[in-house]
């Protein structure tokens, strides 16, 4: 017990010791929003490239972030915040959204469960769309989603172009979507394609990180407050 103790507590230290930096402080504070690569890491906060990597190491070691390569572009790498890593550390900002829009390149599997999983999440509506949309929603994550008691049985995919509006909150679930749609306002979440292996285990893993991530942002993002008239 002393043993499981003291490795808690030396736990905690790391993380303590990593986010008294204030630069990666910024950092998480960026990933509990979504996924970024560390181009863009350097990009948004103006970090030379070994800067940047120093402070990544340190997050790492002290378990607060993972590093997932693009399944779009090999090349790139996306940094993500371990889910649950921060306890009650979480950052308290919110966001103002009128609708929440998931984006994937098909819209038939991960922003379809995104959808699903932040209807019983929040009040603040949402829709999903693609890039490049399938005919019709996946076998897999309407299994998927019936095994939770979600439904997606009578959703149609659609193309980004007929849903998005000037208003929209717009995630990404996807890196094809997210690296295609570079020059468009969003936050970015770095899942993986079940349609990939294809298998009721890679759509679970897919509904598991939606939902946690889901869980996170949603009590983050409010609807803008009404205009107060004289």
């Amino acid at each position: 017990m002393e043993t499981e103790l003291s490795s808690e507590f030396e736990a905690r230290v790391a993380k303590h010791a990593a986010l008294a930096d204030p630069l990666r402080l910024r950092i998480v504070d960026l990933l509990t929003f979504g996924d970024y690569s560390p181009m863009e890491l350097r990009q948004t906060l103006g970090l030379p490239g070994n800067l940047l990597s120093h402070h990544l190491q340190a997050l790492e070691s002290a378990g607060l972030v993972i590093r997932r390569r693009s399944e779009a572009d090999k090349r790139r790498m996306y940094v993500h915040l371990v889910p649950g890593s921060l306890e009650n550390l979480m950052p308290q900002q919110l966001k103002n959204a009128q609708r929440i829009l998931f984006v994937c390149t098909h819209n038939s599997a991960r922003s379809q469960l995104a959808a699903a999983l932040w209807d019983i999440k929040s009040d603040l509506p949402c829709a999903s769309a693609g890039t490049h949309p399938s005919p019709h929603v996946a076998e897999g994550a309407v299994a998927a989603a019936q095994r939770h008691g979600l439904t997606l049985e009578n959703t149609t995919p659609k193309h980004l172009d007929e849903v998005l509006t000037e208003h929209d909150f717009v995630v990404t679930v996807c890196d094809n979507a997210h690296e295609e749609l570079a020059d468009l306002p969003q936050i970015h979440w770095s899942i993986p394609d079940p349609l990939t292996l294809n298998t009721p285990q890679a759509f679970e893993d897919a509904f598991r990180d939606i939902a946690e991530r889901i869980g996170s942002l949603a009590p983050r993002i409010e609807a803008p407050q009404p205009r107060k008239t004289s």
